[in-house]
């Protein structure tokens, strides 16, 4: 609409000036070298306006032969960018496919017509990430590292490099290199990581509060990780410095209030300064929500005077704020067995041993207890430590591969803060078990085959001799998913950019499930 006004406006402006001219006719006279030229007003306009658009005209195509050369250079660019950026995407699409082959002709392709291209030197490392080749992978680290716009990614890829290869301390001098240019969450995790594996808690705490001051990690994680380590110094203060070790547990529940080991902790500290009110009603608070064999020991700590009865009417009256959890029906029978009451253990093993889940190691361990108190029958005992030698794993504190009867504050194969999480270690199907006798064989146990054909025959002829020993439960650190010669296969190393997992997660959890755990602790 506001374009055909505009056309009128002119349209009206034309016929005004045309209308002027002709209501006030002249002449226009030129005498120069000879000539004399006489015209009237509106031809020498018409003339001038002519010449006028002719110069314009004659100078556009000087300008436009002048810059054909320019013309063709810059379309020649702009095809090179394009086939670039094409090369680009591909590549980009091949390294989250893990086509590794079309991931590195892409790489080169795309450094071939963007030299310059901040992704184009991201798509060769990832490209060199994903075909294991580890060298190529650090020099484009390298080469980000002298750019401002890409030093940062690259020394996080340095770090994620190094920690790969198991150089620790190339790692932590990256991370604090990248630290000094921005503090980011991987670069304060990673130093309060090196921090937590050297078990230096404090200077862990004190860098947790200045990464709180940044305000750029989670309140939510922050106040988890600070109730961590509060529970990891008071560990160390606990026999030292019990009350200093009872304010920092303190200070952790109000943090995380169902933290089992800060739970524990409080508990038998305050057992140990004759609070054993505070330390029960802390403890059947939690119950309900976090029921614990940690828990329930702490619980049942005896005092002078108290007999195997009064722990189990103590037992009991914990087991009511969760009657139908495993861990109070164990703390009963437990109970009751040292109490002599074998109907109320029976009873409370009853729906563990009967219902549609099988009975796990310290279920089977627990009946044959029973057996033996109360009968003395060596047969019934033998049975239930069979079942037991084949018996699904009870939870216990794992992570990164390793499987512990008691928690600690970090992985010892990462330092990982916070690694360790209450499960059952990860276990298998044999593949050469028949349909009737196929069992879980926890992969935790070093010889699972050996115990269970142990087990087979002596339930099926032992007559004589002394019933077998219980199979260890975990009695210390031990590897949890690794298989027999795990350590001598090669497993490719995962793509860095973009991360697979969390952000500050170098890498590491794949590679050291996949070739084993280190020692035992």
């Amino acid at each position: 609409m506001l374009r055909v006004l505009l056309f009128f406006a002119f349209l009206i402006a034309v016929a005004f000036a045309d209308a002027w001219f002709a209501d006030k006719p002249g002449e226009i006279l030129v005498n120069w070298q000879g000539y004399h030229i006489k015209t009237s007003l509106a031809v020498g306009v018409g003339v001038v306006l002519s010449v006028a658009f002719l110069l314009v005209a004659a100078w556009a195509l000087i300008r436009f032969v002048f810059k054909i050369p320019a013309g063709v250079s810059l379309s020649s660019q702009m095809r090179r960018r394009n086939k670039g950026f094409a090369a680009l995407s591909r590549g980009l699409i091949a390294v989250n496919a893990g086509d590794a082959a079309v991931a590195r002709a892409s790489a080169v392709e795309a450094q071939k017509h963007l030299r310059h291209e901040p992704l184009a030197l991201l798509l060769k490392a990832q490209a060199a990430q994903l075909a294991n080749n580890q060298t190529e992978a650090e020099d484009a680290f390298k080469a980000m590292t002298h750019r401002s716009d890409m030093k940062l990614i690259g020394l996080r890829g340095l770090h994620a490099e190094a920690h790969r290869r198991g150089d620790v301390e190339d790692a932590h001098e990256f991370a604090a290199a990248a630290h000094d240019i921005a503090r980011l969450p991987w670069t304060s995790q990673a130093l309060m990581q090196r921090q937590t594996a050297k078990g230096d808690w404090r200077s862990a705490l004190r860098a947790l509060d200045n990464d709180a001051a940044s305000k750029k990690t989670n309140r939510t994680t922050q106040e988890r990780q600070r109730a961590v380590l509060e529970t990891a110094i008071a560990l160390e203060k606990s026999e030292t410095s019990p009350d200093e070790a009872l304010n920092l547990v303190r200070s952790a529940l109000k943090r995380e209030p169902n933290f089992v080991p800060a739970l524990a902790l409080a508990a038998r500290l305050m057992n140990r300064k004759g609070e054993t009110r505070k330390a029960s009603k802390l403890i059947e608070t939690a119950w309900p929500a976090a029921p614990h064999p940690d828990l329930a020991n702490a619980y049942l700590e005896p005092r002078s005077g108290d007999s195997p009865a009064d722990l189990l009417v103590k037992a009991q009256t914990l087991a009511r704020l969760a009657p139908r959890d495993p861990e109070s029906l164990m703390m009963i029978a437990r109970t009751a067995i040292a109490a002599g009451n074998f109907k109320a253990a029976r009873d409370a093993m009853q729906p563990l041993i009967e219902g549609p889940s099988k009975p796990t190691i310290r279920m089977c361990h627990i009946m044959a207890d029973l057996e033996e108190a109360e009968h003395g029958s060596a047969g019934y005992v033998r049975e239930w430590l069979a079942r037991g030698a084949r018996a699904p794993h009870d939870p216990v504190w794992v992570a990164d591969g390793l499987a512990s009867d008691h928690w600690l504050p970090a992985s010892p194969v990462t330092g990982k803060l916070d690694a360790f999480v209450w499960q059952r270690p990860i276990e298998r199907l044999r593949p050469d078990s028949g349909t009737e006798d196929a069992v879980f064989a926890p992969l935790a146990s070093p010889e699972p085959r050996l115990q269970l054909e142990e087990a087979k025959g002596k339930v099926a002829g032992a007559t004589q001799g002394e019933p077998p020993a219980p199979p260890s439960q975990s009695a210390s650190t031990s590897p949890a998913g690794s298989e027999p010669g795990a350590a001598d296969r090669t497993i490719p190393h995962p793509v860095i950019f973009p991360l697979p997992g969390a952000p500050d997660d170098p890498g590491l959890d794949e590679r050291s499930a996949s070739r084993g755990a280190p020692p035992a602790l």
